[in-house]
């Protein structure tokens, strides 16, 4: 498949999804035009915030492959990702995404993702979600061990 066919494949997920009752949001995630997985947005149903295309489509990518690196794919969304998408683009290191409706066009029918940006930018302690350390030296055990084992598998 060409790449407007895989984009075409995933804003006709978006459409059908609708049908569904999910979100106007679906994904493809594939390799040299074949594809692997697919994703829609199923938040309210799921009653999972996280449940969006993307990550949905990664984590049926990486299911299907068994592993949670995807280099050498690349991901097809309907709408330019949000942060938490973005960043499980990033994690999942998919080499290339496409998308078809932008931010701003999400934003005009309420999805409106910009607060989280402005958010990120602000000093923690001048965001709206408060945050505290918390047994800071206690937490980092964990990273410790982690630090000193031999047989770990680096993500």
């Amino acid at each position: 498949m060409t790449k407007e066919e895989l984009m075409r494949k995933a804003i006709a997920l978006s459409i059908e999804n609708l049908n569904q009752d999910g979100g106007p949001f679906g994904a493809v995630i594939a390799k040299d035009g074949e594809i692997l997985a697919t994703g829609v947005n199923r938040v309210t149903d799921s009653c999972d915030p996280t449940a969006h295309a993307e990550v949905s489509a990664i984590r049926n990518a990486a299911k299907k492959l068994g592993t949670f690196d995807l280099s050498g794919y690349e991901i097809y969304s309907s709408c330019e990702p949000c942060p938490m998408c973005l960043g499980a683009i990033y994690w999942a290191r998919l080499d290339k995404l496409y998308y078809g409706n932008t931010k701003e066009d999400a934003k005009v029918i309420g999805f409106d993702d910009s607060f989280i940006y402005e958010e990120l930018e602000l000093k923690k302690e001048d965001r709206k979600l408060k945050s505290e350390e918390l047994l800071g030296k206690e937490a980092l055990e964990a990273f410790n061990i982690w630090a000193k084992k031999e047989d770990k598998t680096e993500y």
